[in-house]
């Protein structure tokens, strides 16, 4: 089953575009993870950045976290966050479209 993820970055005060490009140049490395089927960043309206990740299965996610890709990611953005990432996974519910779908 699909497994999706949010993971939201608040910026430290004037690092906003820090950020997005320190997550931009460590997307492809994930993108070229096994299982991943969406790893895209998003400017929210209350000044974070959300990442949305939708995973192949629980056990792709899994290996993801302890994986190559997430330290790069961790060095990069470490210094540039005002509080720790906020994550949050999800299961899809099959209802309001096609089940399993983002």
């Amino acid at each position: 089953m699909p497994v999706v993820v949010t993971a939201v970055f608040r910026p430290a005060p004037g690092r906003h575009d820090e950020l997005v490009e320190a997550l931009r140049s460590t997307i492809p490395a994930v993108h070229e993870e096994q299982g991943c089927l969406l790893y895209a960043i998003h400017d929210a309206d209350d000044g974070t950045v959300t990442m949305i990740e939708k995973w192949e299965s629980a056990a792709d996610l899994e290996a993801h976290a302890s994986g190559t890709a997430v330290k790069p990611l961790q060095a990069a953005t470490g210094d540039l966050l005002a509080e720790p990432v906020r994550v949050v996974t999800m299961e899809p519910i099959p209802v309001g479209g096609s089940a399993g779908t983002l």
